[in-house]
């Protein structure tokens, strides 16, 4: 795989995992749950699909070469355009009007 597709795999995949904890009711998309989750499972959710798509990245990286040192910098940036790519659905699930 390219290097050029490898990030654009990651990015995608980071997009598709961001809004899975909104889309589904399922914790993981495997579990199912007695009650709704909260918003709070669902950002502890999100939290470990973050960490599952970096190391994933992690793991592209150095299939392709050796990994870049990262400070906290790249990890406040990639956190918050996981938050970014997380926003249609939060809006999904709590902005928008759902009929009964």
């Amino acid at each position: 795989m390219s290097q050029t597709a490898s990030v654009w795999l990651v990015v995608l995949l980071a997009l598709v995992m961001a809004n899975m904890p909104f889309i589904s009711n399922r914790l993981f998309a495997i579990i199912t749950l007695k009650s709704s989750k909260n918003l709070a499972v669902r950002v502890a959710e999100m939290l470990v699909w973050y960490l599952l798509v970096g190391g994933l990245g992690m793991y592209l990286e150095q299939r392709n070469g050796q990994i870049a040192p990262q400070g906290w910098e790249f990890y406040a940036i990639t956190g918050t355009l996981f938050l970014t790519f997380a926003f249609p659905g939060f809006t999904y699930r709590y902005l928008f009007k759902h009929r009964s």
